[in-house]
Order: C-alpha cells, then sequence, then structure tokens
C-alpha cells in the first residue's frame, strides 16, 4: 500500500471515528443536558443568539402577554443624541443634555398635575419606557459613544431569567460632556432596576422597577457677542475662548440639576378563558378575556437652581443677588386600578372590549415659600371593536372628578382600517381635550421670576387627524388640524408702572383662539443598493410668532446600503434637514423655560449636512458621524436659540456589543 493510499486510509478512519464520537458525545451531552434541566434547570447545549432573547414593555402588557424579539440591527444606530433626532428635532442650547424643546408642535395629552419643567425631559429615563425580558440566556448589551471625543454616552443592560417564570435585570446610563462653549459641561447618572414575574399558569404578572436620575447641566448664560458669525474673524477657532455671561467654576459653578426617583408595581391577573396564539413558540401571546389590575407608584422629582457670581454681564433679569438656590420638589403617589373585559369568538379576528379604571394621585407639592398638598381622582374607560383584522374602533375617555384639576378630560376616537398590504393602512381620528396649566405657569416662587393665582384659564384643544401608510411603497403621510383656546406660553415681562419691558423676565401668557393645520409626509424610495428617505412637515397657524415654530421642516436621508463579503452590514450615506426661519425663542435660565422675547428675532437657517457610517458585525453594532460639515463651506454657524450658538462640525464614533451566554 502507497504512502498516499495510507494517509487517505488514515483520514476515513479518522473522520468515521470523528463523526462516531461526535454522536456519542452528542447523545452523552443530550443525556447530561436533560438531566440538568430536569435538576436545576441550567444550560442546555443550544447556541444561543438573539431569538432567544424577547422583551414586553408595559403598554403591551396592559392589553395582552407578548414579547419581541431583540432588535440587533443597526438602523438609525448613528441618532445617539436625543436633541437631534430626524423624525422630533429640537431647538436646543447647543451642547450635548443642555436645555431643550421641541422644534415642531407637538400636542401634550396629558391631564391633571404637571409641573411645567420639560427642558432636559429628553434625558429622563421613565418608569413607563422601561422594557422588561424573557430570556433562556443570560443577556448583556455594552453601548458607548465618544470615547477621545467631546460627548462620551456609556450604557450597560443586564437581563436573566432565574427560573422560567422570573427575570430579573438593571441598566445604567451614564454621560459625561465638555461642550464647545464655556461652562457648557453636562453630565448624567441613570439607571433602573426591573422584574418580571410571570405565574406558571399565565394568569398573574408581576412587573416591577425603580428608576433614578440625576441629570445636570451647566449654564453659561449665552455667549456675549450675539453676532458671532457675522464676522470670519470672530467665528475661527476654538470656541471656546468666546466670552460668555456665566463664568463660576467648581463649587461655583452655575447649574440646572434635576433628581428623579421612581417606583412603579404593576400587578395583574386574567380571569376565564385565555386564547392562545403560538403556544409553544417563543414568540406565544395570551389573550385574556377578563383582566384586573393594579398599578402603584411613587415618584419624587427635584429641580434645582445654582449660581455663586454677580450679574455682571446681565444674564438675568435686573437683580442684586449674587448666591442664588432655587429648588422645587414633587413627590406624587398614584394608585390605578383596572377592568378589562374581552369578547372575542374561536378565533381573534372579532374582538369587543371594554376597560373601567380609577386612578387616584397625591402630589406634595413644596419650593421656597409654598408647601401644599393636592390630590386628583380621576375615572376612565374604554370601548373598542376590531372586526375580522380589517377595521379596529376604539373609543377612550378619561375625566377628573375631583380634586386640584376638577374639569380635566380627554375624550378620544379612532378608526384603524386594514384592507390588505397593497392598499395600506388608514386612520380617522379625533380628540377633545380640557387641560389645566402646569404648575409652572400658576405658581412660581423662583428667585428672578413669581408669580401666583393669575387666574388662567383651561386649555381647551380640539383635534381632528387623518393618517395612511403603505409600507410597499414606501409611503406614511398624517394629516392635523387643531383648534386650541387658552394656549399657555411665556413672554417677556412689562413693567406696569412704565410699560416697558423688563429683559429676561417672563410672564405666564394665554392666547386667545388659535388653529393649526400641521402635514406630515415621509416617502422612502430605493433603486437597488440606494435608498432617498424623506420626511417633510409643514405647518401652518394664525399665530405662527406665538407657537414659535417654522412652517415648513424637511428631513433627507441619501445612503448606499449592502452587505461586504456576506459578513458587514453596512449603510453609508449622508442626511440633510433643513428648517425655514421662524420666530426664535429666548431661554430664562433659573426658571429653565423657553419664553418668546419682545423682539421676536428671525434667525437665518440653512441646510445642516451629516454624513456617517452604520455597520453590523455579528454581535456588533457601530457607527461613525460628521455633523454640520457644511460649516466648512457654509454657513459658519448657526442658532435655534436666541444668543446661543449651535455645535461646530464634529466627529462622534459609537459602538453597542450584545452578548448572549
Amino acid at each position: 500500500m502507497s504512502v498516499l493510499s495510507r494517509l487517505l486510509l488514515i483520514l476515513v478512519l479518522f473522520a468515521l471515528t470523528s463523526k462516531l464520537y461526535a454522536q456519542v458525545e452528542d447523545e452523552f451531552s443530550s443525556a447530561l443536558d436533560s438531566a440538568r434541566a430536569k435538576e436545576d434547570n441550567k444550560k442546555d447545549s443550544v447556541v444561543f443568539t438573539a431569538k432567544y432573547v424577547r422583551y414586553t414593555n408595559l403598554a403591551t402588557m396592559k392589553r395582552f402577554t407578548k414579547t419581541y424579539q431583540l432588535d440587533t440591527s443597526h438602523v438609525n444606530f448613528q441618532y445617539y443624541n436625543k436633541q437631534n433626532l430626524p423624525w422630533n428635532p429640537s431647538i436646543n442650547l447647543g451642547s450635548y443634555g443642555l436645555a431643550t424643546r421641541d422644534l415642531l408642535f407637538n400636542a401634550n395629552k396629558d391631564i391633571g398635575f404637571q409641573s411645567g419643567y420639560r427642558a432636559l425631559e429628553r434625558y429622563i429615563l421613565h418608569p413607563d419606557s422601561v422594557e422588561y425580558f424573557r430570556a433562556r440566556a443570560r443577556f448583556s448589551e455594552l453601548y458607548a459613544v465618544g470615547f477621545f471625543f467631546d460627548d462620551q454616552v456609556f450604557k450597560a443592560r443586564i437581563a436573566q431569567n432565574i427560573n422560567p417564570n422570573l427575570n430579573i435585570g438593571a441598566e445604567y446610563h451614564a454621560s459625561n460632556t465638555d461642550g464647545y462653549y464655556k461652562n457648557q459641561e453636562y453630565s448624567d447618572r441613570k439607571g433602573a432596576i426591573f422584574s418580571w414575574y410571570e405565574s406558571p399558569s399565565k394568569r398573574y404578572n408581576l412587573l416591577t422597577n425603580f428608576t433614578f436620575n440625576t441629570v445636570d447641566a451647566t449654564e453659561n448664560g449665552s455667549v456675549l457677542n450675539d453676532t458671532l458669525f457675522r464676522d470670519n474673524t470672530e467665528s475661527s477657532g476654538n470656541p471656546a475662548r468666546y466670552p460668555v455671561r456665566l463664568n463660576g467654576q467648581q463649587k461655583d459653578r452655575p447649574y440646572n440639576k434635576w433628581k428623579d426617583l421612581g417606583f412603579f408595581l404593576r400587578q395583574s391577573y386574567y380571569m376565564g378563558r385565555l386564547d392562545t396564539v403560538n403556544k409553544s413558540a417563543p414568540d406565544a401571546e395570551i389573550h385574556p378575556t377578563n383582566v384586573i389590575a393594579h398599578n402603584s407608584s411613587i415618584r419624587q422629582q427635584k429641580f434645582l437652581f445654582f449660581k455663586n457670581e454677580a450679574d455682571g454681564n446681565n444674564a438675568f433679569p435686573l437683580a442684586s443677588f449674587v448666591e442664588v438656590h432655587d429648588t422645587t420638589k414633587i413627590t406624587t403617589i398614584s394608585n390605578d386600578f383596572t377592568y378589562s373585559f374581552f369578547l372575542r369568538g374561536k378565533t381573534l379576528k372579532n374582538e369587543a372590549r371594554v376597560e373601567l379604571g380609577f386612578q387616584n394621585d397625591l402630589i406634595w407639592y413644596a419650593d421656597s415659600v409654598l408647601t401644599q398638598m393636592y390630590q386628583n381622582s380621576m375615572v376612565k374607560g374604554n370601548i373598542g371593536y376590531k372586526f375580522s383584522d380589517k377595521v379596529d374602533v376604539n373609543f377612550a375617555a378619561k375625566q377628573i372628578l375631583l380634586g386640584r384639576n376638577f374639569g380635566d378630560f380627554l375624550y378620544e376616537a379612532y378608526a384603524d382600517v386594514h384592507v390588505n398590504d397593497a392598499i395600506g393602512n388608514l386612520r380617522i381620528g379625533a380628540y377633545t381635550q380640557n387641560q389645566s396649566p402646569a404648575m409652572i405657569y400658576e405658581t412660581a416662587n423662583l428667585t428672578y421670576h413669581s408669580w401666583a393665582d393669575l387666574g388662567l384659564d383651561k386649555v381647551k384643544t380640539q383635534n381632528l387627524n387623518f393618517s395612511y401608510a403603505n409600507k410597499k411603497i414606501g409611503f406614511s403621510g398624517k394629516l392635523e388640524y387643531f383648534l386650541i383656546n387658552n394656549y399657555t406660553y411665556f413672554t417677556e415681562s412689562i413693567d406696569p408702572a412704565t410699560n416697558q419691558v423688563i429683559s429676561r423676565a417672563i410672564t405666564p401668557t394665554q392666547a386667545g383662539n388659535l388653529n393649526l393645520l400641521k402635514l406630515t409626509v415621509g416617502q422612502n424610495f430605493k433603486f437597488r443598493k440606494f435608498h432617498l428617505d424623506n420626511m417633510v412637515v409643514y405647518q401652518k397657524s394664525d399665530a405662527m410668532d406665538v407657537l414659535a415654530t417654522p412652517e415648513l421642516y424637511t428631513f433627507h436621508s441619501l445612503y448606499y446600503a449592502n452587505i461586504l463579503y456576506k459578513v458587514m452590514d453596512f449603510r453609508i450615506g449622508a442626511d440633510v434637514r433643513f428648517n425655514t426661519p421662524f420666530r426664535t425663542p429666548s431661554y430664562a435660565i433659573n426658571a429653565g423655560q423657553f419664553y418668546n422675547d419682545n423682539l421676536g428675532i428671525n434667525f437665518s437657517t440653512y441646510p445642516i449636512v451629516d454624513f456617517w457610517l452604520t455597520a453590523n458585525i455579528d454581535r456588533v453594532n457601530l457607527f461613525l458621524s460628521y455633523n454640520f460639515a457644511n460649516q466648512h463651506v457654509y454657513p459658519k454657524g448657526y442658532y435655534t436659540v436666541r444668543r446661543y450658538p449651535m455645535n461646530p462640525a464634529f466627529l462622534r464614533f459609537g459602538v453597542s456589543w450584545k452578548f448572549y451566554d
């Protein structure tokens, strides 16, 4: 036998032996795994992927038990900054984390007690937004942006099933930014601990979470030069060298700080028949016929402002205060009881539903002068009918019957129509709302701003809306009409003795009847590997200066998508956003409020261009972006809030890594 033949024989014997050994090992491993599973539900031999990690949220669990597969895609991964979400753009003070307000008009549909502090709201982790997991393997995720750049954002999350019925987890967020102009530092520390228990019978569910937030935004009072970008000499070089109005450092650093602690608990029990979809699959759904539920929460919010320096640069209304400590504290205990009834046939296509609820809120409010306890008692209900998966009609109502905000209500109705994918989805809706002005409009005891008992009326809103979406052709559109009476906002104060404007002092003001038409259109195109996504928002009102919002906003994203060597799924492209000039508001520092000043300046606006790359390699997502790239051509800079220049061009890198083991 030749050497070659011997080698071939050895290779064949080795392959057969390896295969036999593998079969024996597999049988042994399977038996061992089965024994372990029966004993203590420990590891199995499955190679875990994202499909073994599923999650749910509060909104879903209020209707039925359903989980969603973990999102591992890199789509929109580059939009790490909540100030610059193209579908919800903002005006802000320039740096990551600083005070922010929506650029477009978005209706506030909340009723009852509201603080009115919203400038840092986009960065708060709320109990309602926490996700609850069902994981056959321990799941963890790391996310980081910045590293050696000015914005450093870090997130970590972990979730694990203790047993098949109980999952616990936690997430932690930390951000540190230096900003580009002096005294624009921002930091936050926030997180959540959460758990989901589902009984073996699938009838009882317990959701709990504890959230904490500390958001710290340094205030510089804006740059001193109001015409920064008109002079090419002034607008060149390091922005940190430009003088600002507030210069305190270290322990004297001026800041707005929010502290927000919350505990949430929801218990629900399914009675009667349970209808199950995909019973044995990971994406199983449980649809109850009767549900009783109790939500209980406690939340403590603190809004603090501090400075310790003389106001030599007129950052505040005329006053001689040097050291300022403004603190507003709000504690809310809420209990919500609901009963839901579902009537359906043998399938889930036809379903009638009725929900009745009662909610009681206890609110303790305290500032430097006022200490007061309030309460609200609200009834709510929901009636709906779904017909053959084609039509879904719903009527909902909330009414405060007793308490501080007595008379607040929200009545809403909508109908969803879906014939087939080719025709698309249609929604027709309407609502009427009676809403008390937020607390900051009614009472303020701050160093530079003070008012009470202004006799403000409730805000009355009537809305009609029509939306249509067709995924097949990449189209979506929504038309909304608002009629608002007593729209409440801040303006610059008038001295009653001299009838002159008090610069930077603010006063709550209410408008008369206000009409607004808002049209939002999205159209996405695709040609082979090239994509062009578009969004256009047109707003027209008889009070555009009151709303301080642009008439037109557009966003366009052109990118190339492909898979490189069957390993890296990537997109590379450019975004362009633009809005027409509008009455740019000013910012009241210690009150944390945007207001319409007496000058009513309309700053010039320009297309803003960003270049970006996103990619996915197995469990890793990453992005690289260069924002405001056209600064090197035109313009040299721009504003969205009076006196506060936006960031210059900057480079960012981010990565996230998911682990399943």
